[in-house]
């Protein structure tokens, strides 16, 4: 993948055999040094935004040619250690920013500290592409969690302030549950996915991603319980894709959800009627929330002049307000996202922007995946009530001490 396009070696030579050496460098003037990338996006619109930014750059200079290949999510990782060992790598890739730390730990991204100014990034996606002092990546964009909630359930129990607090939050939650309702809702699947959406409760205690047997780590977890115990989160949770929680929402099962903005364009479209709004994520200690999202990393020993010459176009403003616009995701740039979303109908990203002051990167660890299992494992026994919080939090603490010490 590491080659450069010979566009017009055929042509040359033709070219030396007709006597046409004039045409023949003109031709070869138009040869492009090729610039690969890999993404694991599958929604069409996301495809096809990227490849109309791909398209517009490549039209607008004669020095690359950028092409970008869709590879599986669940076979991102393997691709990108098989391609490593093979030496069969593109130039530039775009991947789950937790991954981050992992892939730069081995050796795969190359350095670009000082080749990019990140000045006016978020300080949490920044986070996510750096390990040890050094940066390896430019966030793409990002996207943060929040509370949704339903304004006419809110409305018919008399309810007229979204919660602050979790002991707000809880009996808001209460006053809405009814037989056919559950007042909140999370996902909380035993991998990733629940972790992203668990760390929130973690980190707004106090604690950090490494301190789950702490007083704060086992709050969490106790409060999680509480949810559940008091009938206002159903167990099924541990089921639910922030897609199915997203479903309910929207199908009237759930009052009040903690999901993310790129749910927002599906839910406009499917369900337009339905009434809702967006706040912060409820407080104990301190607001908090988790960064997602994804970023670019230059490939090291690939064509990295060309993956940074096309990174220097795909992060002007005009380029990342498409992408962001079309995927339902905030700019990591602060000074691009305070004037992104303008308009009235644009003002549930606004509060999304306003959380993404609070939200902490996942890691940055190598070992980030480990520390994740255990953490997802140890509020999915909470949940399903096969381990008290204490216990859950002492397992849990026991695996990631193990690896990060």
């Amino acid at each position: 993948m590491r080659k450069i396009k010979r566009m017009a070696s055929l042509a040359f030579a033709a070219a030396l055999a007709a006597g046409t050496l004039g045409g023949a460098m003109t031709a070869q003037a138009e040869e492009k040094q090729a610039v690969d990338i890999w993404y694991y996006w599958e929604t069409e619109g996301h495809q096809e935004a990227l490849n109309e930014m791909i398209q517009q750059y490549n039209e607008q200079q004669d020095t690359y040619e950028v092409t970008a290949s869709y590879v599986p999510f669940a076979d991102f990782k393997k691709q990108l250690s098989i391609g490593a060992s093979a030496n069969e790598l593109p130039d530039l890739v775009i991947l789950d920013s937790p991954d981050h730390a992992s892939y730069a730990s081995m050796g795969i991204f190359a350095d670009i500290t000082g080749k990019f100014d990140v000045s006016t990034y978020y300080e949490g996606p920044v986070a996510s592409a750096t390990l040890d002092d050094t940066l390896y990546g430019v966030p793409f964009g990002c996207n943060c969690l929040a509370l949704y909630y339903n304004t006419d359930m809110f409305e018919a129990a008399g309810i007229t302030e979204a919660p602050e607090t979790w002991d707000e939050l809880l009996e808001t939650a209460k006053q809405l549950t009814t037989d056919s309702v559950s007042g909140l809702a999370f996902c909380s699947l035993q991998n990733e996915e629940g972790t992203f959406n668990f760390t929130p409760w973690l980190w707004s205690t106090g604690a950090s991603s490494y301190e789950i047997d702490s007083e704060g780590g086992i709050k969490a977890l106790t409060f999680v319980k509480e949810l559940v115990d008091s009938g206002v989160m159903s167990t099924e949770c541990i089921n639910w894709t922030q897609g199915d929680v997203m479903n309910q929402f929207i199908s009237g099962n759930v009052a009040m959800m903690v999901n993310g903005p790129w749910q927002i364009p599906t839910m406009r479209s499917e369900a337009p009627d339905l009434n809702w709004d967006v706040a912060l994520i409820p407080m104990d200690a301190q607001y908090a929330s988790a960064i997602g999202g994804e970023n670019y990393a230059v490939i090291a020993g690939g064509n990295e002049e060309g993956a940074l010459d096309f990174l220097e176009y795909a992060t002007q403003e005009e380029q990342v307000v498409f992408m962001m616009t079309q995927m339902g995701y905030i700019s990591a740039d602060k000074e691009i996202a305070a004037n992104q979303f303008t308009s009235e109908e644009d003002s549930v990203y606004q509060k999304f922007v306003e959380e993404l002051e609070y939200a902490q990167a996942r890691g940055p660890l190598p070992e980030w995946p480990e520390v994740s299992d255990a953490i997802s494992l140890a509020f999915n026994q909470v949940i399903t009530g096969t381990a008290a919080p204490e216990d859950a939090a002492a397992q849990a603490q026991a695996v990631i001490d193990g690896i990060v010490q």
